[in-house]
């Protein structure tokens, strides 16, 4: 066992697409940060699932891990596959619905 293997502060190397899986006919999610200023968070879509038309009172980035998603922004749809993002404005109208089984990192900081 290394130092480092010890010490729970220390930095370690992990796959996102790995630390959540699919599960049939669910939204899955796991927080990976979460501190005042904002969260950090993995989710994991079957597909054909998604989030109903909602606001945020802050601005949040979707980053998709794997497969692909419609996110619709005040009314304006956004097809986005594995390696993009898109962010989500502070105030506005958005949604999200899984085209496939989906992964996305969600990003919202707080101002």
């Amino acid at each position: 066992m290394t130092e480092n293997e010890n010490d729970k502060s220390a930095p370690k190397v992990q796959k996102l697409k790995d630390l959540v899986g699919y599960q049939d006919g669910s939204v899955v999610s796991r927080e990976i940060i979460r501190k005042s200023t904002g969260t950090v968070t993995l989710f994991a879509f079957d597909e054909g699932q998604g989030l109903s038309e909602h606001t945020a009172p802050f601005d949040a980035l979707v980053h998709v891990i794997d497969g692909e998603v419609e996110v619709t922004i005040s009314g304006k749809p956004y097809h986005l596959s594995q390696g993009d993002y898109v962010i989500l404005p502070a105030g506005e109208t958005h949604a999200l619905k899984a085209l496939s089984k989906f992964k996305m990192l969600l990003v919202m900081i707080k101002s």
